[in-house]
């Protein structure tokens, strides 16, 4: 796949299959479009292209950082997976959102890349204060005669699938409902970094992970996780939370125990892929309250890593 970031690194194709998005999460309905404009283009004998933007446009609109499902690599990576020919990282500025929607697909799509075809959802938008929609699209590509396809939403259990509804259920805890959209269990990477070590002095070491990108974490509480950390996969346990049994305004961290794990993390990179939670973080009366929890929460934890390795899901 060819990744290009400015309009003289792209090759004019006319015979271009486009999608215009931001793709956060890459969802199964993204994974769907993409695969649609993968298949148009070798029916074609074109290129299949995805243009998106890069940071996220509501972080350069609103001034604010925005809590990503999926950091730009990690795009870019999937898309790579799906088949896609060329990835266009535009530079979203707040200069470039005043591009009218006209303005922009003759600029970038049409002159830029050159197209034959673009392939979009039902609710898509672009240009300036997202003006443009699939109908003003459908102008487009009859004025400079490239086609247009707009798919269906994608449902899953009646619900459509959109990084919005993905965001809700990730801040509300429901991992396995994230991981049923998304297609796959969502994911944070962090470097292992020295803690206070207080996990190892109730016999649960965990590795305090300084996150090493700008995506939503979940809600505060306690997981059932999949940690990549070179060779087999992992089992073990996140908590995401202030640890109230010990603070009473603590810091929030992410820490991951890994089951049947012993060796050095520091200064490792953990890729942990979230599965299921386990409950609610809690203020104990005692360490020894906690330490009772824990083991509870362990034992949930093999139960659940016996289903996954057989390939049984709840």
């Amino acid at each position: 796949m060819d990744i290009v970031f400015q309009p003289s690194e792209i090759e004019y194709v006319k015979n271009s299959v486009v999608s215009v998005g931001t793709f956060d999460g890459v969802h199964l309905a993204h994974q769907q479009l993409l695969r649609e404009v993968v298949e148009k283009a070798q029916a074609r004998k074109g290129r299949s292209v995805v243009l998106t933007f890069d940071p996220h446009p509501k972080e350069v609109l609103t001034g604010q950082p925005m809590r990503l499902l999926t950091t730009i690599e990690e795009r870019q990576q999937i898309c790579e997976q799906l088949g896609i020919d060329v990835f266009y990282r535009i530079g979203f500025t707040y200069e470039f959102s005043r591009l009218s929607s006209r303005e922009f697909y003759l600029r970038y799509v049409v002159q830029g890349c050159g197209v034959s075809e673009v392939v979009e959802g039902y609710d898509h938008h672009f240009g300036r204060d997202r003006e443009g929609s699939v109908e003003e699209l459908l102008k487009l590509g009859r004025e400079f005669e490239f086609s247009v396809a707009a798919l269906k939403p994608v449902y899953v259990d009646e619900e459509i699938v959109s990084s919005s509804q993905i965001r809700q259920h990730l801040l509300q805890g429901r991992v396995d409902r994230a991981l049923r959209l998304l297609g796959r269990p969502y994911a944070l990477s962090g470097t292992v970094v020295r803690g206070d070590a207080r996990g190892r002095e109730l016999g649960y070491p965990t590795a305090n992970l300084q996150l090493t990108h700008h995506k939503l974490v979940p809600e505060d509480g306690i997981y059932f996780v999949q940690v990549d950390v070179g060779g087999p996969a992992r089992y073990g346990m996140v908590s995401i939370g202030v640890r109230p049994t010990f603070f009473d305004q603590g810091q929030r961290t992410v820490e991951a125990h890994l089951l049947d794990f012993e060796g050095d993390l520091y200064g490792q990179t953990l890729n942990v892929q979230f599965l299921r939670r386990l409950r609610d973080e809690r203020k104990f009366d005692s360490a020894q309250q906690l330490i009772d929890q824990m083991h509870l929460d362990e034992a949930q934890s093999r139960s659940l890593m016996a289903e996954f390795k057989a390939g049984v899901r709840r």
